[in-house]
């Protein structure tokens, strides 16, 4: 959008040029006639001079030609008809149908096919007006400004000029179109002092691979930095980030959002919410804040997390490499959810380690250590997760009247289809675990609870179905105390670091995002 610069910056200069020579005109003796003049006359009653017939004349270097021309030197007033033509030392020429131009009161106006070019921009329109008083022009009928030798244009159906203060308005259809760039927009504001374009109403910008839109905002021609604000997007395919205001900056490529931020990448299928977002291309990294949450649209469900802070890393092709979460974290898959201080996920490595007060839940388990590692296959598939030191697993069972539990140093807990069927726990191994019978009638299927066990040993492996303990083995000879159902003692029932935090739990996705 440089190029900008320069079409604006011609339009400030031909409106100072050569409106400037209009205000001229009112001097006395203002004109000097050359040959070519077929009549002149003087009527003594309304104090005109006339002058027709392929009139050219001069004054201070310019050169103006027309068919007739009308001078009242009472009221310092000028008329001029037909081809009019204004030169100004073979660089700046002016042509219009008709000009008038009031010396008193210092008003001008060019109607009928305007046009003013030099060597380089032209200026078309249909009727142009101008306050030398004001030192502004105005054109409301429509305008085009074009650079002939880098094809840049410029249109819009009002346009208003002021080179005291070196601001130009274009209001109405506004379009400007060059080799690299296209932008519409229903009101734009150019201050060339500050080298900003100011827009007003919705305005969209495309840019080779890039679109922009808002409803209000600033472009910086020079540094090309600009602010979009009221329903800004930036779409940079697949990348499409949305929110209330939107900083860009292309050349140190950081984009900055505030207000309802959300940011999606149609190919790597991730989305990114939250109040605040800062990205950098050049590093690959994207900040969110301010309650934030990411979506990752895998290929059998959907993985949300929310953290107070998320971090996005991105490879040079724009792949997702990892994703960060800081303080407050909770995770919510289907079959799976989590919580913890802070979360890493290593997508091209399919791990996920989760640390700070870690609880990770799959159907009726809850499972927690002073870290978890989740290992995950196929981008979405649970297959297993290690969870180290102070290393427990408890699983509900009777709808939360007794709990198998387990416990020790380290816990890799296998899962089938998001669904726990397998735990080996290393170094001092302990369990407590309710065993049953099921007793099958030809109406019904029932659970027999046994009792309970208490088992201590070096290691285990415990199997389990739906949630319920089918199996175990031992590592080294355990040491253990089975209680019949009648003869429990509660302070046997739960191990030692025993935790059970449905509160912490996770209920929906809605919870991950607010959408309640």
């Amino acid at each position: 959008m440089n190029t900008l610069q320069h079409t604006f910056k011609v339009a400030l200069i031909l409106s100072a040029i050569f409106l400037c020579r209009l205000s001229a005109w009112a001097q006395t003796d203002w004109l000097e006639l050359l040959p070519g003049a077929n009549q002149l006359s003087y009527d003594e009653k309304t104090g005109i001079q006339r002058l027709t017939g392929m009139i050219n004349f001069t004054y201070q270097g310019n050169i103006m030609y027309c068919d007739s021309a009308h001078y009242r030197a009472k009221t310092q007033e000028v008329w001029a008809y037909g081809k009019v033509h204004l030169n100004k030392r073979d660089t700046l020429n002016l042509f219009c149908d008709s000009l008038y131009y009031n010396g008193k009161t210092r008003m001008a106006k060019l109607w009928g096919n305007v046009r003013v070019r030099d060597r380089e921009y032209k200026l078309t329109t249909d009727t142009l007006e101008y306050d030398a008083k004001k030192s502004r022009a105005i054109y409301r009928y429509g305008g085009r400004i074009e650079n002939i030798t880098t094809s840049e244009v410029l249109t819009s159906r009002v346009g208003y000029f002021n080179p005291n203060t070196e601001e130009s308005f274009f209001r109405g259809n506004v379009v400007y179109k060059s080799p690299d760039l296209k932008m519409t927009t229903d009101t734009l504001q150019y201050n060339y002092l500050k080298h900003r374009v100011y827009f007003f109403g919705p305005t969209n910008v495309t840019q080779k691979e890039t679109k922009l839109f808002c409803e209000k905002g600033w472009y910086d021609v020079q540094t090309e930095e600009g602010v979009l604000q009221g329903n800004a997007f930036i779409d940079q395919k697949p990348r499409l980030i949305h929110g209330d205001s939107l900083y860009y900056n292309p050349k140190q490529k950081i984009a900055i959002g505030k207000g309802h931020i959300s940011v999606l990448d149609t190919a790597q299928k991730v989305e990114f919410r939250g109040g605040y977002f800062y990205s950098n291309e050049q590093v690959g990294k994207d900040v969110l804040s301010d309650q934030p949450w990411v979506r990752l649209m895998k290929s059998k469900d959907t993985v949300y997390f929310r953290a107070d802070t998320l971090i996005h890393q991105r490879d040079t092709l724009n792949k997702t490499l990892s994703v960060s979460g800081k303080c407050n974290v909770k995770i919510f898959q289907n079959n799976i959810q989590g919580t913890a201080d802070s979360l890493y996920y290593d997508k091209p490595a399919g791990f996920m380690d989760m640390w700070g007060s870690p609880h990770f839940w799959s159907h009726n388990s809850e499972l927690s250590g002073d870290s978890i590692r989740v290992y995950v296959k196929n981008d979405s598939v649970i297959e297993k997760v290690h969870l180290r030191y102070n290393a427990f697993a408890a699983n509900e069972v009777d709808s939360g009247n007794y709990y198998n539990q387990l416990a020790g140093k380290e816990i890799w807990a296998f899962f089938k289809e998001n669904e726990l069927v397998k735990a080996q726990v290393l170094s001092n191994a302990r369990t407590v675990y309710f065993p049953t019978d099921t007793v099958k009638t030809d109406t019904s299927v029932v659970i027999d609870r046994k009792g309970m066990n208490r088992i201590y040993a070096a290691d285990l492996n415990v199997y389990l179905d739906s949630g319920e303990v089918t199996g175990i083995t031992f590592i080294r000879q355990p040491e253990g105390i089975f209680y019949p159902m009648d003869q429990l003692d509660p302070e046997e029932q739960f191990l030692q670091g025993f935790t059970w935090s449905p509160l912490l739990r996770p209920k929906s996705w809605r919870e991950i995002t607010g959408e309640w």
